[in-house]
């Protein structure tokens, strides 16, 4: 994925972290403001895949109640997890 590409698809990601939900909104920006540059190109997919999720699982998965059950996607999870934490 080329630089240009990748802070296109970054402004993409970043618009649709606004959720329904403000706290959310917070944990998923910082999120991506903090570890975008970090993650892999399959750990950014899963987070885009991880958007499409409804608000209330999101929140599930964000407070550690569930966990995905893909693989990929429940350790980008666990780096959310971890803005909250830190």
């Amino acid at each position: 994925m080329y630089q240009y590409d990748k802070e296109i698809l970054r402004s993409r990601l970043y618009w649709q972290c606004r959720r329904g939900m403000r706290e959310l909104d917070f944990l998923l920006q910082d999120f991506l403001d903090s570890c975008y540059d970090t993650l892999s190109e399959s750990e950014i997919q899963a987070f885009q895949d991880l958007l499409s999720y409804p608000d209330p699982l999101l929140l599930e998965y964000a407070m550690g109640r569930m966990q995905p059950s893909d693989r990929i996607i429940a350790d980008v999870v666990t780096k959310i997890r971890h803005i909250v934490t830190d």
